[in-house]
C-alpha cells in the first residue's frame, strides 16, 4: 500500500464514499479519532468502487477549508479531474476503507523514505555459458530489478572469448560492470573494456592490480585460500601502496559451513579497518538455504547496514531465489531507514512481506448483518477474515470455512456465475489459510510480488439471482 504524500499535513479532509460504505466509514474515523477535522460526503451510488473520477468531480460539493479530498481506491481515472474542478489536492485512498488510520499513520513515518547506502552488485552466473541475448536479458533484468553493478560471472577452465564485447555492450548501454574472475588475463580484458569492479583479489593474483593504480577501477580483497584474516593485511598494504581502492570481502560461509563464525569474521575486519568499506557475497546465503528468500534478504542487509557493508553480491540462479535482486532493493531501503533512525523496520514499508499479510482485517457478524440490511440487489458481496468466510446478498447470508457447503448453499446453477463465485471462494480460502487480506474482485497482496488488480465489471455481469431464489420470489409475486 502506498502511504500518503508528504508535501502537506492535512488541516481538513473530505473523504468521499457511497451509501452502503457510509456507516463502516463513519464508524472507522471515530474510531481512529484522527489529529485532522473531516467531513463524509456520501454520494449518490450504493457501491463506492463503481464510482469514477468525472462522475465524482460532476456531484461533489467541497467544503471551505478543505484541503484534502481522499476518494476510495477503487475509484476508476486520473484524481486530477477532482483536483482541477475543485481546487485542492485529491488522493486515492486504501481500497479498503479499515486501512484508512495505516495510510494516514505511515505518512509521517515515510518522510524521506527511500534513501540507501549499500550497492548492488547483481551477477550473471557462467556467463561464458550464455549465449549473448541470454546473457543482455539477465543483465537487464538485474538493471531493472535495482541492481547497480551487473556482474558478469566468469567460469573458471572455461575460456570466454566475447568477454571483452559483452563488457563494451552492457557499458555502452549505461551500465556499470564488475568481473567476477581471479584470472589475471581475464581481469584485464574486462577492466580494458570497461569494467570498474573486480572480484576478487588475494595474493595469488594481486600483482594485476598495479595497472589500476591512479584510475577509477577497484578490487575486492579477498584473504589467501585457505588462510585467515591476517593475510588481509599485506594485500591491503599492497593495494594502499599503489593507490588502489578496494573494498575488504572477509567472505561469508554458508550455513552450516561456519556461517555464524564468518560473521564474526566481518565484525572483526569493521574493528581491525574501521574506515575501510565491506563487501559480502550475500548469494552464498540465499542461493544455498531452502527458505523464502525475502525474510534472509531483509536480516543479511540489517547485518550489512549495521557492520557498514557498502555493496553485496547477488544472483537469482536457483528458482527460489527468483526476485532477490528486486528484494534487497527493497531492504537496503528499510534497513537503512531503521538503523540511521534508530526505529523499527516496520510500519513503514511492507513489500518484503509475501506470503502473510502485516495485519488481517476482522468483519464481526452483527457488522454484516447491518450491511446486508442496506443490500437491496442480488449481486453477492464476500467478506473473510481469520477466521470464516461470509456470503451474502438481499436474501442469503451464509457463514463458514468449507467452501463446498458455503457454495451448496448459494443456489447457483448458471456457469459463467458459478465459475465466478467459485474463483472468489477459493481466494478467499487460500486468504483464511494464509492470513491473508481477501478484497472481492481484488488480487491478494503478495508484498513486492503482487499482480496488478483483477477486479473488474464481473460482479454486474455474473451475478443473478439463483433459481432457488427467482422461485420464491415468483411465488410472491416479485419479479
Amino acid at each position: 500500500m502506498t502511504a500518503a504524500p508528504e508535501e502537506a499535513v492535512p488541516r481538513r479532509v473530505l473523504f468521499v464514499t457511497g451509501r452502503l460504505a457510509e456507516p463502516g466509514l463513519r464508524r472507522t474515523l471515530a474510531e481512529m479519532a484522527p489529529a485532522f477535522a473531516y467531513d463524509v460526503a456520501v454520494m449518490k451510488i450504493t457501491v463506492a468502487a463503481l464510482m469514477t473520477t468525472p462522475w465524482i468531480a460532476r456531484f461533489l460539493a467541497v467544503p471551505a477549508g478543505t484541503d484534502l479530498v481522499l476518494i476510495p481506491g477503487l475509484c476508476e481515472g486520473d484524481t486530477a479531474a477532482i483536483a482541477d474542478r475543485a481546487g485542492v489536492r485529491v488522493e486515492k485512498g486504501p481500497k479498503d476503507l479499515r486501512q484508512i488510520p495505516e495510510y494516514f499513520g505511515r505518512a509521517a513515518a515515510a518522510r524521506d523514505y527511500g534513501a540507501y547506502g549499500i550497492e548492488i552488485v547483481a551477477e550473471v552466473n557462467n556467463a561464458p555459458r550464455l549465449a549473448r541475448e541470454a546473457l543482455r536479458r539477465e543483465a537487464d533484468h538485474y538493471r531493472a530489478s535495482g541492481a547497480d553493478v551487473i556482474d558478469i560471472g566468469c567460469t573458471p577452465g572455461r575460456e570466454f572469448p566475447g568477454l571483452a564485447d559483452t563488457v563494451r555492450e552492457l557499458v555502452d548501454a549505461g551500465m556499470r560492470v564488475s568481473v567476477d574472475s581471479l584470472d589475471a588475463g581475464e581481469i584485464r580484458t574486462a577492466v580494458v573494456a570497461g569494467a570498474e569492479l573486480v572480484l576478487s583479489v588475494n595474493r595469488s593474483n594481486l600483482d594485476v592490480a598495479r595497472d589500476f593504480a591512479g584510475t577509477p577501477t577497484r578490487v575486492v580483497v579477498i584473504p589467501d585460500f585457505g588462510e585467515g584474516l591476517e593475510t588481509l593485511e599485506p594485500s591491503i598494504a599492497a593495494l594502499e601502496s599503489w593507490g588502489v581502492s578496494y573494498l575488504i570481502d572477509p567472505v561469508i560461509e554458508p550455513i552450516g559451513f561456519g556461517f555464524f563464525a564468518s560473521l564474526e569474521r566481518f565484525a572483526e575486519v569493521r574493528r581491525r579497518y574501521p574506515a575501510a568499506q565491506l563487501f559480502m557475497g550475500i548469494g552464498n546465503i540465499t542461493e544455498l538455504t531452502a527458505a523464502d528468500t525475502t525474510g534472509v534478504n531483509a536480516l543479511l542487509i540489517a547485518i550489512c547496514e549495521e557492520l557498514g557493508v557498502r555493496a553485496v553480491l547477488t544472483t537469482e540462479v536457483i528458482p527460489w531465489a527468483r526476485g532477490v535482486v528486486r528484494e534487497v532493493d527493497i531492504a537496503r531501503r528499510l534497513m537503512h531507514h531503521a538503523v540511521t533512525r534508530q526505529t523499527l523496520p516496520k510500519g513503514v514499508d511492507d513489500r518484503l512481506v509475501t506470503l502473510k499479510d502485516p495485519t488481517v482485517r476482522g468483519y464481526p457478524e452483527a457488522e454484516l448483518r447491518e450491511l446486508q440490511a442496506r443490500v437491496t440487489d442480488p449481486n453477492y458481496r464476500i467478506f473473510a477474515d481469520r477466521d470464516v468466510i461470509t456470503v451474502f446478498n438481499d436474501e442469503i447470508f451464509v457463514r463458514g470455512t468449507d467452501i463446498h457447503e458455503i457454495f451448496a448453499q448459494l443456489g447457483v446453477e448458471e456457469a459463467t456465475h458459478a465459475f465466478y463465485l467459485g474463483r472468489e471462494l477459493m481466494k478467499a480460502r487460500l486468504a483464511l489459510t494464509l492470513g491473508k487480506n481477501y478484497r472481492q474482485e481484488g488480487a491478494l497482496e503478495w508484498g513486492y510480488l503482487t499482480p496488478p488488480d483483477d477486479r473488474g465489471p464481473e460482479h454486474v455481469r455474473l451475478t443473478q439471482r439463483s433459481k432457488r431464489s427467482r422461485e420464491r420470489r415468483q411465488a410472491k409475486g416479485g419479479a
